[in-house]
């Protein structure tokens, strides 16, 4: 066999990429020579091209949150395993490439508890409750309790309402998890423009950034998502707040939405860069709410469009082009969180339309 054909079909020539049982493609061949990587469907590219980056932290985290939507149980598994090789003596997962991350931190922490309790590990129990230990008791915060971004920097970013509120949420600290949105929002959220700021500063008493990025305001948007799906019925009021907004949220983005379905970088300055990955964020966040009936039905002509205009930005390779690129996310590229949401984005539109093969 060509060596080169071989590398190329090992990673999935041994095991299949399902969504609930059902297969991505048919790479169960009996002759491997005729399993190409052109004849992978997109979704096995995008995923090939996730797990080949390097991945930061939050990067861990959230590949492994895409996995866990996705179905993907023993990829799950085994990222679980490497967040917890690699956690902190302070209980933070995977500390790998951010020294001082906190927030970002928390990223894996629902897909570790899921593994823990699907296979009964008492070892990534262990670091699931190390993790929270040290997010409710231990982490650095304001004297509201609000938690910083890092544990070196007294800053509140907007990226942290989806690393740090849905892994509160999953482990059962559904009011720990509100407060936390309900104090990002007290810092970041601009009821004018209905959007967020990223960054404010709690020493300085001022922004760091103030420009509405916008996959800041993505991550808060499929962060709500997350822990509207979480709370239990009896937070029925609770509830009904968090889509609201969420709602706001989503109108404050869809007044900047380009033609094509894509948004700037900064999404009211349209001088900075077209950028992919917000439009993936809304889309995902969009089906999900439609499918779970707190989001009206006319939201999903918009992430049509977002979906579609994200499909044109993948390369043959899988890499979702026009992201907000690593490693310093100021220029457009590709990153991790750029597949994740391709991912997710699929999942999610799948699963309103009730079709799980890809």
């Amino acid at each position: 066999m060509n060596r080169r054909k071989f590398i190329l079909n090992a990673p999935l020539s041994g095991f299949t990429v399902g969504f609930g049982g059902m297969l991505l493609n048919n790479c169960t061949s009996a002759n491997p020579d005729e399993i190409s990587f052109e004849k992978k469907s997109t979704m096995e590219k995008v995923i090939l091209a996730m797990l080949s980056m390097q991945r930061a932290t939050w990067e861990q985290g959230v590949a492994m949150q895409a996995l866990l939507e996705l179905g993907e149980k023993e990829l799950v598994i085994l990222m679980a395993k490497d967040a917890v090789l690699r956690q902190s003596e302070d209980g933070r997962l995977a500390m790998l490439g951010e020294e001082f991350a906190l927030g970002d931190a928390a990223s894996p922490g629902e897909a570790v508890l899921w593994a823990a309790r699907e296979t009964g590990d008492d070892v990534l129990m262990n670091g699931f409750e190390k993790l929270l230990e040290y997010i409710l008791h231990k982490a650095p915060r304001t004297d509201e309790g609000i938690l910083y971004h890092f544990t070196n920097i007294p800053q509140i970013w907007s990226d942290i309402n989806y690393m740090l509120p849905p892994f509160l949420a999953a482990a059962g600290e559904y009011r720990e998890a509100l407060r936390q949105i309900e104090g990002v929002r007290s810092f970041l959220w601009d009821p004018e423009r209905k959007l967020f700021s990223h960054m404010w500063d709690c020493e300085k008493k001022k922004f760091a950034r103030k420009d509405f990025w916008g996959v800041g305001n993505g991550w808060t948007a499929a962060g709500y998502s997350r822990v509207i799906c979480a709370l239990p019925e009896s937070m029925k009021e609770e509830k009904q707040k968090l889509i609201r907004y969420l709602q706001e949220l989503i109108d404050g983005c869809l007044i900047y939405m380009r033609d094509e379905g894509l948004f700037h970088n900064v999404v009211d300055k349209p001088e900075s860069f077209v950028e992919t990955n917000l439009s993936q964020q809304l889309a995902y966040s969009i089906y999900k709410g439609v499918k779970g009936g707190w989001l009206d039905k006319s939201y999903k002509e918009k992430a049509d469009k977002m979906r579609s205009a994200a499909h044109s930005k993948i390369d043959d390779l899988g890499l979702v082009q026009g992201v907000c690129g690593s490693p310093e996310f100021d220029h457009p590229g590709t990153a991790t969180e750029g597949q994740v949401f391709y991912i997710l984005m699929e999942v999610a539109y799948r699963e309103l339309n009730d079709c799980h093969t890809y």
